[in-house]
């Protein structure tokens, strides 16, 4: 089988999207199903032959982000799916969407898409100035009408199928999470050599924030989560690993609260290489996002042995909600810094984290998750098939 999938986004754009295409591009292939995708071009994108690049323009005040051109798009889509693919598979929900559901429908394709952004919560923050009753409304009603243009929607974790419910979305809905890639535990040595090349010292206590950098996610919890854990622990420090558009307000957020000396920001980070290390390197992992539809850097983090403190917001109740290689405390800065600091000073708690983390982030391994992806593929096509089947049926003689 080959499926087409289409994206207004892909490395070197890194987010949980892309993540998750390139995920699905090495999991699938094991299960008899070939990937192809169409994605923007960054002008510095490697050249992969699966994927077929479109020519895009930065956009203005985001420029991790490209913006492809309507008919570009959809001229690229074309051409893609006349090499035949048996379903398109979309990943995003702006010109990707409409390019894929247009060539589905004109090659008589199932065209099927995955829930990545809950908009409801995501639009406040990028437009303070409407209301946000009018953004709600607005967001729901654009989910709802997308998703039900489709031949099913996949849905990371059970709080957004519920979410989409809510809306009126009357398209099949599919609980899949996207699976990690679990990597060998890394050699002792990369957690000093990673500290020393970003000039943290050997014995410093550090907690870790993978992502982007973005309004919705919240950092600003953690930067008074780190004032309150400075009191006990004076030289913790906090990693931010990531970029976006909020990282100029955040910087300044760190110098207006005095923490130049514990809040450090140091950018993206290869996934192959740095990333790995730099999990490795720290001491706890923290997350406060509450807009994520899975949260799929909490999983990372606990395959790679780091113990996890986290809200359980949204998608990540799906993860969190095992409390295996996870603490979770309630939603104020001072009892999460007190649970930080737990972590940071008993070795032992932080010791069974890691062991809980490791075995339980094994249950979430793209291959396993791919044999279910592949399956939902298959039961897609055949449906469509027997309904145009039963539609020719039909037809007067």
């Amino acid at each position: 089988m080959r499926v087409l999938m289409v994206s207004d986004v892909y490395f070197p754009r890194i987010n949980g999207v892309s993540t998750a295409i390139q995920t699905y591009h090495r999991s699938l292939q094991a299960n008899g199903i070939e990937v192809g995708l169409v994605a923007p071009d960054y002008g510095n994108s490697c050249v992969e032959p699966w994927i077929s690049r479109v020519p895009a323009r930065p956009v203005p005040r985001d420029p991790e982000d490209r913006l492809v051109r309507w008919r570009a798009m959809h001229e690229a889509v074309d051409r893609a799916a006349k090499l035949g693919f048996d379903l398109i598979h979309v990943q995003t929900p702006f010109i990707a969407h409409y390019a894929g559901l247009k060539t589905a429908r004109r090659c008589g394709l199932p065209v099927i898409a995955t829930y990545h952004t809950l908009f409801e919560e995501y639009l406040k923050h990028y437009a303070p100035m409407i209301p946000s009753s009018w953004l709600r409304s607005l967001a729901r009603g654009f989910s709802r009408r997308q998703c039900n243009e489709l031949d099913g929607v996949i849905v990371p974790s059970r709080a957004i199928h519920e979410r989409l419910t809510s809306y009126g979305v009357v398209a099949p809905l599919h609980v899949l999470p996207t699976g990690i890639s679990l990597q060998a535990e890394a050699d002792p040595g990369v957690r000093n050599a990673f500290r020393a090349t970003h000039g943290i010292d050997p014995a410093r206590p550090v907690a870790l924030f993978v992502g982007r950098v973005a309004h919705e996610k919240n950092i600003d919890f953690l930067i008074d989560v780190m004032v309150h854990v400075r009191e006990s622990i004076p030289d913790i420090l906090l990693l931010i690993a990531g970029e976006g558009p909020a990282l100029p307000r955040l910087q300044n957020v760190v110098h207006e609260r005095g923490l130049l000396r514990n809040v450090q920001f140091i950018g993206y980070l290869d996934r192959t290489t740095e990333l790995p290390a730099c999990y490795v390197a720290a001491d706890v992992f923290v997350f406060a996002s509450r807009t994520e539809t899975q949260g799929l850097v909490l999983l990372e983090a606990m395959a790679a042995g780091l113990p996890v403190v986290a809200l359980a917001e949204m998608g990540t109740v799906d993860i969190l909600g095992a409390r295996r290689g996870a603490l979770v405390p309630e939603d104020r800065a001072d009892y999460f810094a007190q649970t930080v600091v737990r972590v940071l000073l008993d070795i032992e708690l932080r010791q069974r984290l890691s062991q809980e983390g490791r075995a339980y982030a094994a249950e979430w391994s793209d291959e396993r998750l791919a044999v279910r992806m592949a399956e939902f593929y298959r039961h897609v096509v055949a449906t469509h098939s027997q309904a145009n089947d039963f539609s020719f049926d039909l037809l007067p003689l």
